[in-house]
């Protein structure tokens, strides 16, 4: 199993290039399912989560090609997906436990041919993240729903039917899927407190270019008028936000200098005025955004997560690795999912000092950090202990580095292009 090996202290400094979002590539993909034509989709990071979808559409009777992958690290690569035939309406749990987002092809295989079969997605390390509010959006669109041996099992033999749809909670999730399914829809389908992610209006923009009649995206009521049929077209997807605000962090706690070629600030403007207030000058460029200290050592300062425009939970555990270097004290409270602390005891073993009260982390800043072998327990919190590896005084081993590759392009290529001194290692 691959580690990653970082000796730190050294400050970032260089360019890096920020792929295409993770977030809006997955539904982008399941999007193809909606139409008989090719979907063409530029600027697609090469990442696992990619690739186990590409698995899934492929069993669904996708076809899909890729171009350009060799270019990936700066450009991205481009996917033509067609899925002409539909030869299985079932989502296997095989493969859908291995990512959630494989969930988001319910709403398209039923309105496309009337009937889904699909896995529950089962636990998360972050949280159950219940499909509950998909279910109950499809059931007012007219579709019948059983769950049968671990299945969610969809009918609608005489299509779906425009609803209004009032979500109790905010789903990004559930939204796309929603919004999908309404785009075959008969009649006009309202969605109430929708997300409000830039990866749902990247969707809906895409569909759009495809045909369909989407309003309101980026707001929380969303109006769909459902059309006959959609075609191909060709998007370019939305800078990843994430990966942005992740390199962000990098540079502050670092004491370096970047470059983010491609990123949008618009995209992460909650996270610049956030650290702004923490001594981090994060400013955008002609090409992107340029980030760096403002002045000397960091600043504590309270963040809390919530939904777009607010501070995003996929960036709390960075976060975290940031304040656990900076001057005072800290508290970071998670209000979207449970059970995302996780990388506090191995942040602990670096030396930091964090107290976890509930929902909250009060983090005291330490002078330094410290070198430690160390375990990756998801996506994010495997980004938070590079942040802190590279900060850190002497060498960190990061292991299970699996959780790295399903949401970063390359990361030790692009770090070390910038001076960091960090490593793959491959057991033989």
């Amino acid at each position: 199993m691959d580690r990653i090996r970082i000796r730190g202290g050294k400050p970032l400094s260089g360019t890096i290039p920020i792929g295409g979002a993770k977030n809006a590539a997955l539904p982008l993909m399941i999007a193809a399912l909606l139409t008989d034509e090719t979907l063409t989709l530029r600027h697609v990071p090469v990442l696992a989560d990619i690739t186990t979808l590409q698995h899934l559409l492929v069993q669904h009777g996708c076809t899909i090609t890729l171009t350009g992958a060799e270019s990936a690290h700066e450009h991205g690569h481009a996917l033509q997906l067609n899925a002409r035939r539909i030869v299985s309406t079932t989502a296997p749990y095989d493969l859908v436990r291995r990512m959630r987002a494989s969930v988001l092809v319910l709403g398209p295989l039923l309105a496309r041919c009337g009937e889904a079969r699909v896995s529950l997605p089962g636990g998360c390390a972050i949280g159950t993240r219940p499909v509950d509010l998909h279910v109950k959006g499809l059931e007012r669109l007219g579709a019948k729903i059983d769950l049968r041996g671990g299945y969610i099992e969809a009918s609608a033999p005489q299509g779906l039917k425009g609803a209004e749809i009032n979500f109790t909670t905010v789903s990004v999730g559930a939204t796309e899927n929603l919004m999908m399914a309404a785009t075959l829809a008969d009649g006009q389908t309202t969605l109430v407190n929708a997300a409000r992610e830039p990866e749902i209006v990247d969707l809906a923009v895409c569909l759009n270019a495809m045909g369909a009649k989407i309003e309101g995206a980026g707001n929380d009521r969303i109006t769909i008028t459902g059309v006959k049929k959609l075609h191909g077209a060709e998007h370019t997807v939305v800078p990843d936000r994430i990966e942005t605000g992740t390199y962000i962090m990098a540079a502050a706690i670092t004491g370096g200098e970047l470059d983010l070629v491609g990123a949008r600030y618009d995209l992460v403007s909650a996270v610049a005025v956030g650290l702004q207030s923490a001594g981090v000058a994060v400013t955008e460029t002609a090409k992107g955004i340029h980030v760096r200290r403002s002045n000397g050592r960091l600043n504590g300062i309270d963040v809390m997560t919530e939904p777009f425009p607010g501070f995003p939970t996929d960036l709390q555990a960075q976060m975290m690795a940031l304040m656990s270097t900076a001057d005072g004290a800290a508290m970071i409270t998670e209000t979207i999912f449970e059970n995302r602390f996780m990388h506090v005891p191995e942040l602990c073993r670096m030396g930091a000092n964090i107290n976890v009260h509930g929902s909250s982390a009060m983090v005291r800043g330490v002078a330094h950090l410290n070198g430690a072998e160390v375990m990756a327990t998801d996506l994010r919190a495997s980004v938070s202990l590079v942040l802190a590896g590279l900060a850190a005084e002497g060498e960190t081993i990061i292991n299970r580095v699996y959780h790295l590759d399903r949401g970063y392009e390359r990361v030790e290529e692009k770090l070390a292009a910038c001076g960091a001194e960090i490593e793959r290692l491959t057991d033989d």
